[in-house]
């Protein structure tokens, strides 16, 4: 008897927990970014503006080697007051190369944050359509195949990339519809 309440105990263990297992997706973050016009939009802007910077700070960078060169050149003819400051002056443009690199191109530079505040609404908007579909499907998990996680094998039917997208690219056509109302 005490046997059969064991095995019978287990049994109903077994089956609660294969009755309450998650359903796992996979989806594809950078796939869904690539597909979104807005974002490709968005994207071309910013490498726009990051070209232009890149092209200064090389306008700059060389005045600079100009100004050193012939610096350089020049130093055995300068004398007190003109040596120091034409070296002052070499030295303020090797600064302002440095600041304005570090400033636009460092890792906390204006480059960085203008890449954040580009992908952060589209990441916001990924993540409803994530929690729609997932809510839609009956998901638990969902794990994103972009940021390093390794998955070694996915059958399609566990791959919900496209639902997400399909979400995201209905919401943007409602959105189109209601701006060209209200155009109007």
């Amino acid at each position: 008897m005490k046997n059969l309440k064991i095995i019978f105990t287990f049994l109903l263990f077994l089956l609660f927990s294969f009755g309450n297992a998650q359903k796992i997706g996979v989806v594809d973050t950078d796939y869904i970014l690539n597909k979104l016009p807005q974002y490709k939009e968005a994207e071309s802007r910013l490498n726009s503006q990051i070209d232009t910077w890149q092209s200064e700070l090389q306008n700059l960078q060389s005045e600079y080697e100009k100004k050193r060169s012939a610096f350089e050149n020049e130093k055995v003819l300068l004398v007190g007051e003109q040596l120091k400051l034409r070296e002052k002056e070499v030295m303020d443009l090797e600064k302002n190369v440095k600041t304005t690199t570090s400033l636009r191109f460092g890792a906390n530079g204006e480059i960085t944050k203008l890449r954040t505040n580009l992908v952060q609404p589209f990441q916001d908007q990924i993540w409803n359509a994530i929690k729609t579909m997932s809510e839609k499907n009956g998901l638990g998990i969902v794990l994103d195949k972009s940021n390093n996680v390794n998955v070694i094998f996915l059958q399609k039917r566990y791959d919900y990339t496209d639902k997400v997208l399909d979400i995201l690219l209905k919401d943007t056509e409602k959105d189109k519809k209601n701006s060209a109302k209200s155009k109007k």
